[in-house]
């Protein structure tokens, strides 16, 4: 049965609830723009009264006020489980595209000092030796017409080379972050554990696990699952990098050069660059930014390299297969007119100082220019080294269009799934205005009740009784 003893200890516990629904309120307010905070949001529960049967002891059916049962976080785990997905999505498309680009800066086309307005230059100047098949100027000014397709080529060759270097050292501090935050989940996932056991409220610690948990799904497309104790494991590609309160660690091996990667599986001691375990060396896939990069490494700059040696080679052979049967000025015959067969390897065979070298006629007059007229054709040929570049170049713009297109896109729906999210879990300041002014009502009221019953028990313990005042 109900006394007013009871009902002050209602109105008490009125005010214990919308006091801690104003700090919860407060709380939210102050992190209105922290990063990766979730909204909380007070659960409170009506305290029954005393419902067990009893001879001498009934219960009025009231209650004994309100408890805080819970504060919770605002958080939808499917929603959060999409945008990790999108986000890691994202970012392999980002990175990919960005790459690309990089790739595309290399050879700079089309523009006046790219490769394939040198390859034009150079089939001009042997068109200049066929009009003047016995000025030297002519054969000087091919030269180094050639000599610079030539080091162009050794340029954008080099220039591959770096960004694959480059790559590698940014795959390897990649593994070396995703490690860290690996720990730092591991060591979080105890905190809350711990606190969870102890009945504290792990809101923020559990923030702070989301975060480091998104930066590994954009970093490596990490994926999650829930113990029933409160900790997160994180896979990737299926296998355990956080298991409970223990961590695994990843690294970079194989090859560290370019050269060395296209010579993968034709020397059977190179092995290629991969993400592998540090514990047992077993490699495992990634996506994210990871994955972007060791796509790279392994397929879009080697193919990029290959495809560029293909271009050197074919220039090397179809000007040699003309120029071996042509005779100098100094009439000699049999000499090729580029070496090396690889764009890192190309370079003019025949001496610089020496113009007389370049053979330009089919015998040995010096009037006849057939042979540099015919070459100065080869820029026309459906077979030959400039259409080959130019689909090398159209190939390439293409999946960078592709690619950034796709980037785009998915741009769009990662944006799309965290409006979502921040409707769910991001702080709304009217809707925090309006729960203050809530509990400071309730608080208020709370008090009241309070000084009511105070002055009621006044009124028996001091006043009821006094005969004759």
């Amino acid at each position: 049965m109900s006394s007013s003893f009871g009902s002050i200890n209602t109105a008490l516990t009125g005010l214990y609830a919308n006091r801690r629904g104003l700090d919860v309120s407060g709380q939210n307010i102050a992190n209105s723009t922290t990063q990766g905070y979730t909204r909380q949001r007070v659960q409170m529960q009506s305290v029954v009264g005393g419902s067990s049967a009893a001879m001498y002891a009934r219960s009025d059916g009231l209650g004994n006020g309100v408890a805080v049962t819970d504060v919770q976080r605002l958080r939808n785990e499917f929603l959060e489980g999409r945008g990790r997905t999108e986000h890691g999505t994202s970012a392999y498309l980002n990175t990919q595209s960005s790459i690309y680009n990089s790739i595309e800066d290399v050879f700079a086309e089309p523009g006046d000092t790219a490769l394939q307005a040198q390859f034009h230059d150079m089939w001009a100047s042997w068109s200049d030796v066929a009009n003047a098949p016995n000025d030297p100027a002519a054969r000087s000014a091919l030269l180094q017409k050639s000599a610079t397709v030539v080091d162009n080529l050794h340029n954008a060759h080099d220039a591959l080379g770096s960004q694959w270097e480059a790559l590698r050292g940014q795959a390897v501090a990649n593994a070396a972050e995703v490690n860290q935050t690996a720990s730092a989940i591991a060591e979080l996932n105890k905190n809350i554990v711990l606190a969870k056991a102890s009945g504290a409220t792990v809101n923020e610690l559990e923030d702070q696990r989301d975060l480091h948990i998104m930066h590994l799904a954009e970093m490596v497309g990490a994926t999650t699952s829930t113990r029933a104790n409160g900790a997160v494991d994180v896979f990737i590609n299926g296998g355990a990098l956080v298991s409970q309160f223990n961590t695994r660690s990843i690294e970079i091996s194989g090859v560290k050069r370019l050269e060395d990667q296209a010579q993968v599986g034709v020397d059977p001691a190179l092995s290629g660059v991969q993400v592998q375990w540090a514990d047992d060396h077993s490699a495992t896939g990634t996506g994210g930014q990871m994955g972007a990069v060791m796509d790279s490494l392994t397929t879009v700059i080697p193919g990029m390299s290959a495809k560029l040696d293909g271009v050197a080679k074919q220039l090397a052979d179809t000007v040699n297969a003309v120029h071996t049967g042509a005779y100098g000025l100094d009439g000699v015959t049999g000499r090729p007119f580029f070496s090396g067969d690889s764009a890192s390897t190309i370079a003019i065979a025949l001496d610089m100082d020496k113009p007389e070298q370049v053979g330009a006629a089919p015998s040995g007059g010096t009037f006849d220019g057939s042979v540099a007229d015919k070459l100065s054709r080869t820029g026309s040929l459906t077979n030959g080294p400039d259409k080959a570049y130019q689909k090398m170049i159209a190939d390439l713009g293409v999946e960078s269009q592709t690619t950034g297109r796709r980037a785009d896109i998915q741009g769009n729906i990662t944006l799309q799934i965290d409006s979502a999210r921040e409707s769910e879990a991001g702080v709304n300041l009217d809707e925090e205005m309006t729960n203050l002014l809530t509990f400071q009502r309730g608080y208020e009221a709370s008090s009241r009740v309070l000084t009511t019953i105070d002055s009621m028990l006044d009124q028996l313990i001091n006043r009821t009784g006094l005969v004759g005042r």
